[in-house]
């Protein structure tokens, strides 16, 4: 039995895909909300996040009304399944579009650069402007 968050994210993401009967929802929940998890056909994946992850924020934005309806916070996640694990998916740290490779290394390059950032945020920190 799915709830209304997930018919939603299904019935959406299926007009919008060439394929729909890939179309795949799963919802956990944890200590920050409720997570949607989003699989669809690798074909149909630039079309559910859009130019520049517009239609993915569009997504998120419409679960974020409905979340302020139902007194929850949804979290919508899109998972790459084309078996692609490439320098453009590795290097992605937009929040907005976020692409789910599920290997190891991706955590790794993500940890060294939020190290990396941060130290240059503490150097700028000591500058005298």
């Amino acid at each position: 039995m799915s709830t209304i968050d997930q018919q939603f994210v299904e019935y959406t993401v299926k007009a919008l895909v060439g394929h729909p009967e890939d179309v795949v929802v799963d919802r956990t929940i944890d200590e920050k909300g409720v997570l949607l998890t989003l699989t669809v056909n690798p074909a149909d994946l630039g079309r559910v996040i859009g130019k520049r992850g517009s239609t993915a924020q569009s997504l998120r934005t419409l679960l974020r009304a409905l979340g302020a309806k139902n007194d929850a916070r949804y979290n919508l996640k899109i998972v790459n399944n084309d078996g692609f694990s490439g320098e453009r998916e590795s290097n992605s740290y937009n929040d907005h579009a976020s692409v789910d490779n599920s290997t190891d290394e991706t955590v790794e390059n993500g940890s060294s650069y939020a190290e990396n950032t941060r130290k240059e945020l503490a150097e700028l920190d000591d500058l005298d402007i």
